[in-house]
């Protein structure tokens, strides 16, 4: 039997044990919690494994409250309690930083969170129909492709979680589609429900807007989706939408549309972001990755004159429809751009930017904070990150280009997990 005190934490939420000089990542270990282990993968450097028992646990190990823990996918931290969560977060970004980097921040902010439970809006789940038997949806299995059967889900909102039993029966009505996937959205007023599917047929969808007829008078719309767009079955009178009420926001966005998890959590994080970037009227300032405009419009509505550039072009015709709707088009500009082709002479034909919001994806920005040069250095850049590592990367480039990291936060967005979301700013110069 292998057995290891565990001495640390990786940032896929991993304990780290020290074996023979070799680190172990053991899925499911805490720090400080002595348990014994099975390798699942050897390397050279390091080796995987996964916790058999815990022999000495941690004061800080709690029961999981869903039912389909040990083996869905969806969650990964629920025998952490919560506000062990949050401080965890804060280590491993520290950690990801000295040992990537040699970085650390001039001020750590304190931590943003929200619910730990009951708090996400939007969720995509697998679907199958094994030969002759009921439909089989939720998250994939941890450690395979297996969609493990899900009859609650503990961090849906209640809206999301209350309409699952609804969704198995209509699955069930419908295996002819060939669904192999749903997705749920809550917006401010009405609720979504994608399906996914290569076909409909003409039965199916006799069935499937007698539903949504039903469930229209309850708040829900449903959408189907062939190809890259989805299209809803029926009309509808008020579409998906969240606002952002401290800047007067309404953002309408469409199923498969990119917005973040929770509408609350991610109020507090505009909130945080724009107090470090503290727009000003007259600026000019650069929304790279701006998606529909969660950021661009904000700071729009601050007065500066915002340029945000995405790589979806749907994302991007959204954001300039959003624009309109608020009445910012006149301060606003977007444009459908690969922003990870950007070059040095790509930085010089976007022009001058007083200051810089950058919120990539989990590969990050490293082509955008490579590329930027003098004259072209704006005297700010406010960094909302999603991958501790490769912001890591990203900060020790703008730190060697004269950058001074002035803060770093951490956003607990996803509760439950070990994903870790970073608001940081940075200062040209002295």
């Amino acid at each position: 039997m292998n057995i290891a005190t565990i001495q640390g934490i990786d940032h896929e939420g991993r304990g780290i044990a020290r074996v023979d000089g070799k680190a172990v990542f053991i899925e499911g270990a805490l720090p400080q919690e002595t348990v014994s282990y099975r390798l699942t993968r050897s390397k050279k450097h390091f080796d995987e494994a996964e916790m058999l028992a815990v022999l000495q646990p941690s004061p800080h190990r709690i029961s999981p409250r869903c039912r389909h823990y040990r083996t869905c996918g969806g969650c990964s931290w629920q025998h952490v309690r919560s506000d062990v969560q949050v401080a965890y977060k804060q280590r491993i970004l520290e950690e990801q930083l000295q040992r990537l980097a040699n970085i650390q921040p001039q001020q750590y902010l304190p931590a943003i969170y929200g619910r730990s439970w009951g708090y996400r809006q939007r969720a995509r789940l697998s679907v199958a129909h094994p030969a002759g038997g009921k439909a089989v949806f939720g998250f994939q299995s941890r450690h395979s492709h297996r969609i493990v059967d899900i009859q609650e889900c503990p961090v849906l909102s209640p809206p999301l979680a209350e309409q699952l039993a609804s969704v198995r029966c209509l699955l069930n009505e419908v295996a002819g589609a060939d669904i192999g996937a749903v997705e749920l959205h809550q917006g401010e007023e009405a609720c979504a429900l994608t399906l996914h599917g290569r076909r409909f047929p003409p039965p199916v969808l006799a069935v499937l807007r007698k539903q949504a007829a039903a469930w229209s008078r309850q708040g829900w719309q449903l959408y189907l989706q062939t190809g890259r767009q989805a299209e809803p079955l029926l009309p509808a009178e008020a579409g998906l939408f969240y606002r952002l009420p401290e800047y007067g926001l309404t953002l309408p966005y469409r199923p498969g549309d990119f917005t973040q998890i929770n509408a609350d959590t991610n109020a507090l994080m505009v909130r945080r972001a724009l107090a470090l970037l503290a727009p000003q009227a007259g600026e000019r300032i650069a929304d790279l990755f701006c998606g529909l405009g969660n950021f661009s419009l904000p700071i729009a509505a601050c007065g500066a004159e915002t340029v945000g550039m995405e790589g979806a072009a749907a994302l991007t015709e959204r954001a300039e429809a959003n624009a309109r709707l608020n009445g910012l088009a006149g301060r606003t500009r977007f444009i459908h751009t690969d922003l990870f082709d950007t070059t040095p002479q790509t930085v010089a034909e976007w022009g001058r930017f007083d200051k810089m919001l950058l919120d990539p994806p989990r590969s990050g920005a490293y082509a955008v904070v490579q590329a930027l040069h003098t004259p072209y250095l704006p005297k700010r850049i406010v960094y909302v990150s999603c991958n501790p590592a490769t912001f890591a990367r990203d900060a020790a480039v703008l730190v060697q280009k004269g950058y001074r990291f002035r803060s770093a936060g951490i956003i607990n967005l996803f509760a439950q997990t070990a994903h870790v979301e970073t608001v940081a700013c940075f200062d040209w110069g002295e």
